[in-house]
């Protein structure tokens, strides 16, 4: 019953939770729908107008009011239509996570908030998926954010294609080619700290699934006059920067420079340190880079030494000399950054001060060579530093073009970045600001033509009726520039190749002259100009009327930076240069293909670049991004007005919304549409069955709407005019605020019921717990009352039993006590006898045992280590234990010696038994034998084998070595001693010269017969041969060694083992040796030697030979 009424209290209480999470869920899911109906829409919650096309009124202030309104929000892109505007917010926003990834991941253009994310996606599926070309413009001022922008379009891209090892690296080295090429052409500006100082237009190349294969770069104009000169506040390239601040010292004393940043003249030394920027940390960066991309380690070394040879030119100072003519020469005043930059480049130092002194003009077949004065020199100079790096630069384009290139030939999809600089309108506005903002005359004109194409072949493909829109042509501006006749930038050139004097002046009249009648022409001269009297326009300036605004040019520098002449002397010293680099960047120094005809000027490789982009542009599908920057400052949370409306006509953004809301200002496909209006009209909510065209033209008829404002469309429902999409969804907020008050109603009334319901299963639930709980607590009162009184019962019988048990028990104990002393009684007295007569047995027996059951005991704790040459043994207890104790030493000391020698290993047993062997032949018989104890008998004291001056020795002897040592041989004639190498073998005693080798004598060891030795501390010993053998000839051998008792002994088992014979050892102070013919006896005595404790041999007679020993 327990166990059935636990079940069903667990049963109850999950249904209990499982009715609060269910309720949880509810509630999480709605919350969730809410959130998800707020960001399905672009026009759903609304800060300002997400899409300009939309504003109402539109007007310059409008405009800047919404974009400023969207910026203090953070929400810094609102498009014009498929445009997106992008306001630099210079702060780090939380707007580019990996999950705003995958939020506008394959989602409709419009279906969001306006996003950078959801260009590059819509770009990427129609390149994907429709198989059209892509490009992206990006187009604003000097720190708008274009750059940026293009990192993040290349970072979608990247993170939305396909994955696999290669696709990575494809995609790894397309996105670390940025670092690189900002390192050596963006610089800092008064305007921007990382301002792209080129253009830069990448083909992203991809395969039939939208994985990238790889890419194309194009540059245009490098700003490389920034190399030797930077306005005030601004920096130059940042590479020079990072490689000062980032390299190691051992790099840098390679490159020959110092970390020093005055030390280097093209430096600017007043905004060399940039707030936020680590130079330092960015160099290891582009070094990564660089090896990502693919550079080898001995080109990023190259690269790195052309940097540091541009940086030294900088420090190469001219003086003037006075020549006999009367004309003045330049010569360099400190010849030592010049021998830095040769040994830099390998150009010998003579031939490059030479190209600074002189120039050589060739015409035809003849040469003259002219002296450079010191405005000329520094003018080489700089030429040269200017054309070193800009060509630097597009080598370095063109080796990364080497490593992102797609490496298969099939069929590929392109899509095409366009980062380039924006309109450029400063306070003294030079040639490069002319050729900047051309190009982006070019853009506009391009962007106009395409937006209106685009608009009308929508209109087309809808068949909608198309009404002409009226829009300023910038056509006649780039007319007024690029013509090949009349243009400025024809007749720049043609100004510069004409003979005779030319400089800015005669440039600015010709000007004059051609562009006088152009109205959006002006100078001073001109007939056109409004403004003769005005002092803002200077002599030496004219003005043109851009589609941006009006810019003032001064002319001065104009013909000088188009010819971008490089001295011939120059471009032939770099040809000669050891450095393999820089020989490639300049191959028309090379004297074998010189070529006198004069090279493009830069306008007219510009114009060809910019013609060469329009084209490719043409055959792709633009997608554009308009970048505008809020303050100078560079600060977060400004928005200056009138620097963003000055950025807003001159980008032309009011004419852009002005041509796509000529026809119709919103237009959305039926589906959605329908979608997002359909509860305004009860036939179409909650689901329309039929075609969706169809419930649109329902809805709109239920609605009211007029007819004029709107059109219906092949795919899509255009609507002319903003405000009628504005009380859509009026209407469509009104009517989900009464949608949401019914579900609150049905929702509120279902909760309440299903509370109720489940207050009362929860009721009937209690109830039952706390009847079984009742019934419970009284069936335990009764049985605790009844274990009670049983405990009390059962407790009195026991003690009952427990007392009588007692005294039956006591009774029991008398009776036993009282008869156990009645049968002691008596059986003393029948033992008493016996028991006096062996007591003293019994006693003494006992004791014995005791004493030596203790004396073992004892010996336990006793016992000395087991080393055998340990003498120490307990102390005898008692006397009649002695031979009991002298036994027991006797058993330990074996056992030890025993367990000592199971230690021992083969090798160090045969020591041991030639030890016991020497010990059995000397001990106690020569005085010699206590100090060879500790020595160990190494028996090969020669190398023989590795030394290969025994080489010969050795080859002659093809038994194992046993001894070989040198001795001293005793001569028979006087008693002098002579070296000789002793060797034993097996069979054999051999005697060698120790000098040559060569064998003197070989004694079989069966001749051996006898080995004779003095008792006393000397190392003397005769070996005595068998008689009439054939080594016996010249009688027996009398030797003298340091290692007498290792040899005796060795000499005594060698012919022990082969003889089965002893060997006879005789040990005496006296003995004979046979020497030929003769006996001699060879007598030991006591004497103070002269040479110290060394023992001497003398001849006395014919009989007697007498060793002194000390």
């Amino acid at each position: 019953m327990n166990v059935c009424l636990s079940l069903s209290y667990e049963q109850n209480a999950k249904v209990l939770v499982k009715s609060v999470e269910k309720n949880n869920k509810e509630e999480k899911f709605l919350e969730t729908m809410a959130k998800m109906e707020v960001k399905t829409s672009l026009l759903d919650n609304m800060i300002g107008v997400g899409d300009m096309v939309l504003l109402e009124p539109l007007n310059e202030e409008t405009f800047i009011n919404n974009l400023k309104k969207r910026f203090d929000h953070n929400e810094i892109y609102t498009y014009i239509g498929s445009v997106v505007i992008s306001v630099n917010p210079y702060r780090s926003l939380s707007i580019y996570s990996p999950e705003k990834v995958e939020d506008y991941r394959n989602r409709n253009f419009y279906e969001l908030s306006p996003h950078i994310f959801a260009l590059s996606d819509e770009a990427y599926r129609s390149l994907r998926d429709q198989d059209k070309d892509q490009c992206i413009l990006i187009t604003g001022e000097s720190g708008a954010g274009k750059t940026e922008a293009s990192k993040l379009v290349m970072s979608y891209v990247a993170a939305v294609c396909g994955k696999g090892a290669e696709v990575n690296q494809v995609k790894e080295q397309l996105l670390q080619s940025n670092p690189v090429l900002e390192a050596f052409g963006n610089a800092k500006t008064v305007r921007n700290d990382n301002s792209s100082r080129f253009g830069k237009y990448m083909d992203i190349e991809f395969d039939f699934k939208g994985d990238p294969l790889g890419g194309v770069i194009s540059n245009y104009l490098l700003e490389k006059s920034r190399v030797v000169k930077q306005p005030r506040g601004e920096r130059n390239f940042h590479v020079f920067y990072q490689l000062l601040s980032g390299a190691s010292e051992e790099l840098l004393n390679k490159l020959k420079l110092e970390r020093d940043f005055s030390r280097y003249n093209y430096l600017s030394l007043d905004s060399a340190k940039v707030n936020g920027v680590d130079d330092a940390s960015n160099f290891r960066t582009v070094r990564n880079a660089m090896q990502i991309v693919g550079f080898m380690d001995h080109e990023a070394e190259s690269v790195l030494e052309v940097v540091a040879a541009v940086l030294k030119l900088g420090n190469i100072e001219f003086k003037p000399e006075s020549r006999v003519n009367g004309l003045d020469e330049s010569k360099i005043k400190d010849k030592n950054e010049l021998k830095e930059i040769c040994e830099l480049t390998g150009i010998d130092q003579s031939v490059l001060e030479r190209a600074f002194s002189f120039r050589t003009v060739e015409a035809k077949q003849e040469k003259v060579s002219t002296t450079l004065n010191v405005a000329q020199a520094y003018y080489a100079r700089d030429a040269l530093a200017k054309n070193l790096y800009s060509r630097l630069f597009s080598w370095l384009v063109n080796r990364i073009n080497e490593s992102i290139k797609a490496q298969t030939k099939v069929r590929k999809k392109v899509m095409g970045v366009l980062d380039i600089y924006g309109f450029e309108i400063f306070e003294d506005n030079s040639f490069e600001q002319f050729i900047i903002n051309y190009c982006n005359e070019k853009l506009q004109q391009i962007f106009i033509e395409l937006t209106l194409k685009e608009e009308q072949e929508e209109y087309i493909r809808e068949d909608i009726e198309w009404t002409h829109i009226d829009y300023f042509n910038n056509a006649i501006i780039c007319d007024l520039i690029e013509n090949n006749t009349n243009g400025i930038l024809a007749m720049l050139d043609e100004e510069c190749l004409r003979p005779g004097t030319v400089t800015d002046e005669t440039f600015l009249e010709k000007l004059n002259q051609i562009c006088a009648t152009h109205q959006h022409f002006e100078s001073r001269m001109s007939k056109c100009s409004r403004f003769l009297n005005d002092t803002s326009l200077p002599h030496s300036c004219f003005r043109i009327q851009h589609y941006a605004g009006k810019v003032l040019y001064q002319v001065e520098g104009f013909v000088d930076k188009n010819n971008d002449l490089l001295y011939r002397d120059l471009s032939q010293a770099m040809w000669k240069a050891g450095h393999a680099l820089i020989k490639s960047l300049f191959p028309e120094g090379n004297p074998a293909k010189i070529n006198l005809k004069r090279p493009p000027t830069a306008g007219s490789q510009f114009k060809a670049s910019v013609a060469t982009l329009m084209k490719n542009l043409q055959t792709k599908n633009p997608n554009y991004i308009r970048c505008i920057k809020p303050n100078d400052k560079k600060a977060a949370h400004i928005f200056n007005e009138a620097l963003v409306c000055h950025q807003i006509r001159y980008l032309g953004l009011l004419e852009n919304v002005r041509v796509r809301r000529a026809g119709y200002a919103f237009r959305q496909a039926y589906e959605p549409c329908l979608e997002r209006y359909k509860m305004l009209c009860k036939q179409t909510w909650p689901h329309w069955k039929g075609p969706a065209r169809a419930g649109v033209e329902v809805l709109f008829n239920e609605l009211e709407i007029p007819v004029e404002e709107y059109s219906f469309g092949r795919s899509k429902i255009f609507i002319r005019n903003p405000r009628t999409l504005f009380k859509l969804e009026d209407l469509r907020k009104q009517r989900l605020e009464d949608l949401a008050t019914l579900i609150q109603k049905i929702y509120r009334g279902w909760k309440c019921r299903t509370h109720f319901l489940l207050m009362r299963k929860s009721q009937i639930v209690i109830a039952a717990w706390y009847r079984r709980y009742a019934q419970q607590k009284r069936y335990q009162q009764i049985k605790s009352s009844a274990l009670v009184i049983q405990s009390y019962i059962r407790g009195w019988k026991a003690r009952k039993i427990l007392r009588e048990l007692k005294h039956q028990k006591r009774c029991e104990e008398a009776a036993t006590t009282i008869a156990a002393y009645w049968h002691g009684t008596q059986v003393r007295r029948e033992y008493r006898k016996f028991f006096r007569a062996n007591a003293g047995k019994k006693i003494y027996e006992f004791t014995i045992q005791r004493i030596v059951q203790k004396y073992f005991l004892e010996m336990k704790n006793k016992m000395p280590s087991l080393s055998p040459i340990d003498k120490n043994w307990p102390s005898r207890p008692y006397l009649f234990l002695d031979s009991t104790h002298k036994e027991l030493k006797r058993i330990f000391h074996l056992w030890r010696c025993k367990k000592y020698r199971d230690q021992f290993t083969d090798q160090q047993k045969l020591i041991y038994e030639e030890k016991l062997e020497a010990s059995e032949l000397f001990k106690d018989k020569k005085a010699l034998y206590p100090s060879s104890v500790g020595q160990p008998f190494q028996g090969a004291y020669l190398e023989i084998n590795k030394n290969p001056k025994y080489k010969k020795l050795k080859d002659a002897i093809e038994e194992k070595i046993i001894i070989a040592e040198v001795v001293n041989k005793i001569n028979r004639a006087n008693g002098k001693s002579t070296s000789r190498i002793f060797l034993l073998t097996n069979n054999n005693l051999l005697l060698a010269d120790q000098k040559s080798g060569q064998i003197k004598s070989e004694v079989p060891l069966v001749d051996v017969t006898k080995v004779s030795m003095s008792s006393q501390n000397d190392g003397f010993f005769a070996i005595h041969l068998r008689e009439g053998s054939e080594a016996a000839s010249k009688g027996d051998f009398l030797f003298s060694s340091d290692h007498l008792i290792e040899m005796a002994t060795k000499l005594y088992r060698t012919t022990l083992s082969q003889t089965k014979q002893k060997l006879n050892i005789e040990i005496s102070d006296e003995f004979l040796v046979q020497f030929r013919q003769d006996k001699v006896c060879v007598k030991f005595i006591q004497g103070n030697q002269k040479n110290g404790s060394v023992p001497t041999c003398k001849r006395k007679n014919n009989r007697l030979l007498e060793v002194a020993v000390p």
